[in-house]
């Protein structure tokens, strides 16, 4: 039973999630994408296979082999007509959603790929890191761009919204690039070790999650930063919502949600959720509605509605078998799928 400790939710308890369909994959879920057009889930094995599901109703479509060693990330094409995939193999695989087969294998640079990001627009980039390289292609698969060696292992990537600029982290803080362009354009320095980054919908800020236990925050603009301290373990999950001004994150087994707007969280209490029994393994706010969504290594999934600090609650829950790795919201925002550590994968309806 969940330990639900919100002042609101001592007299409203959430409603069980209704479960739309479940599918079980032969190892833990180490990554789950959503297609743009809402029409398939992509859901990685640990070992490397990669099942597209069909959204609406879980049917397999596709089966493709992954990676040798094991699959580290998946991302979509913005047409949503291929995947990427990135592996321990050293490999970058583009695979076509009607043939079902890859068209394109790139070579990441290093032993394991580790991170994959698209960009928007007509035409759109794919960035990868594989250790310390970073490197840009295009939608068919050619090298765009191959960057000079990071000073260490590129932890997470992340276009910028608005903006074609890719920020990317390793030891000693944030690195800014421009596609056209063959040097870094800024850097926000910091001297600690970053493992995922986040930018702000509007683009105006970035935020990171950190080794040390903090959660780093910077003002574009300015160039001015932040640090919210306190948090038990490493912060490895952060997400904003639709209008920029709540930052989500985890590093506990509760979920604190800090207020950016104004001059920023300095100085201010943050929204505190409580209702999981272990650290938290995502958060993951709604792509334009107002809801957010936690899941923990309990197992967990709630769905909070934020309303301030004394009053915000869980509206929805639900029970998993093993531990959350992975959660991400359907394009419309109806619905959310989640993985497991067993290798379960399991869509919920909102309504």
């Amino acid at each position: 039973m969940s330990r639900l400790s919100n002042l609101s939710n001592r007299f409203f308890q959430p409603s069980q999630l209704r479960e739309n369909w479940a599918a079980t994959l032969s190892d833990h879920v180490i990554d789950l994408a959503w297609s743009p057009d809402g029409r398939y889930i992509a859901a990685a094995s640990v070992l490397g296979p990669v099942t597209i599901f069909a959204g609406r109703h879980g049917a397999v479509i596709h089966t493709f082999e992954g990676h040798e060693f094991g699959t580290m990330s998946i991302a979509w094409r913005p047409d949503s007509r291929a995947l990427a995939s990135a592996g321990q193999d050293g490999k970058i695989r583009l695979w076509d959603m009607t043939s079902g087969e890859a068209t394109h294998s790139l070579d990441g640079g290093a032993a394991w790929v580790e991170h994959l990001a698209w960009s928007g627009g007509k035409k759109p980039i794919l960035a990868s890191a594989a250790g310390r390289k970073l490197k840009l292609w295009n939608a068919v698969g050619d090298l765009v761009r191959e960057y000079l060696d990071h000073q260490s292992t590129i932890s997470d990537l992340q276009w910028r919204p608005r903006v074609r600029q890719l920020a990317s982290i390793a030891y000693g803080g944030v690195t800014l690039w421009d596609p056209q362009q063959s040097e870094a354009v800024r850097r926000l320095e910091w001297k600690g070790s970053s493992l995922v980054i986040a930018w702000s919908p509007d683009g105006k800020h970035i935020a990171t999650g950190d080794q040390d236990s903090t959660v780093h925050f910077w003002i574009m603009s300015t160039g001015n930063d932040l640090q919210m301290s306190g948090y038990p373990t490493k912060v490895r999950e952060l997400s904003w919502d639709a209008t920029s001004r709540y930052l989500a994150t985890g590093g506990s087994d509760e979920v604190t949600v800090w207020d950016c707007s104004g001059r920023g969280p300095a100085g201010t209490q943050p929204i505190t959720l409580s209702g999981h029994e272990d650290f938290l393994s995502v958060v993951r706010f709604q792509h334009r509605g107002k809801l957010l969504a936690s899941g923990g290594a309990d197992g967990l999934v709630y769905v909070w509605q934020l309303r301030g600090r004394r009053s915000s609650l869980a509206v929805h829950e639900a029970t998993l078998a093993a531990g959350v790795t992975s959660l991400v919201w359907s394009p419309n925002d109806q619905y959310i799928a989640v993985g497991d550590e067993s290798g379960g994968v399991s869509v919920f309806s909102m309504s």
